[in-house]
């Protein structure tokens, strides 16, 4: 596979993959939906089809040159474009050698791997060297935390020597000072 690829080019060539893929996709997903169609000979015949459809995305894929950064995430795409490929071809030779009922066995691995197609050509399309957000101070900085805080261990040492005293007025003080905490401060 070439390195290093443009990324305008890059985003033309996934856009091609992805538009003859998505078709695709969406008649696997619609045969694993109602697995139990698969008995029939035209969706057995069809299921051979999209394989190979499969088979030349995944080929197209593999044939990509990512542009820098994004080659770890393309890799994950190509993977499970092969991986969906494998899975189709495992539920398919299952089929045709014990029947629906062995087949029926491969179905949530399938399911699993159409899945992962769809989750990898997210992750392509996520941005890629997105920077963080620096954290957000509250306003009026620190010191409205601050006092909530103060309020809060006050309020509750107020209310355990209240409650271990048996002094009720020291007790209710110390759940005033707690809720007059959660007014102080507002996030």
């Amino acid at each position: 596979m070439a390195r290093g690829g443009t990324s305008e080019r890059y985003a033309t060539e996934v856009g091609a993959l992805w538009s003859g893929l998505a078709r695709t996709l969406g008649a696997l997903d619609r045969l694993a939906a109602e697995p139990a169609q698969l008995d029939d000979d035209e969706a057995r015949a069809t299921l051979g089809r999209l394989q190979y459809r499969l088979h030349v995305a995944s080929e197209h894929a593999y044939g990509l040159a990512p542009p820098t950064g994004v080659e770890p995430v393309h890799a994950e795409l190509a993977a499970a474009l092969a991986g969906a490929r494998d899975a189709t071809a495992e539920l398919a030779e299952a089929l045709d050698d014990d029947g629906l009922d062995a087949a029926m066995v491969c179905v949530p691995e399938w399911r699993g791997a159409l899945f992962r197609v769809r989750l990898a050509r997210l992750r392509l399309a996520a941005p890629v060297d997105a920077t963080p957000l620096p954290p957000v101070e509250p306003e009026g900085g620190r010191g409205p935390a601050i006092v909530a805080s103060a309020l809060m261990l006050a309020g509750s040492v107020a209310f355990v020597g209240g409650a271990v005293g048996s002094l009720w007025p020291l007790w209710a003080f110390g759940i005033a000072l707690v809720c007059v905490s959660f007014l102080a401060y507002k996030p």
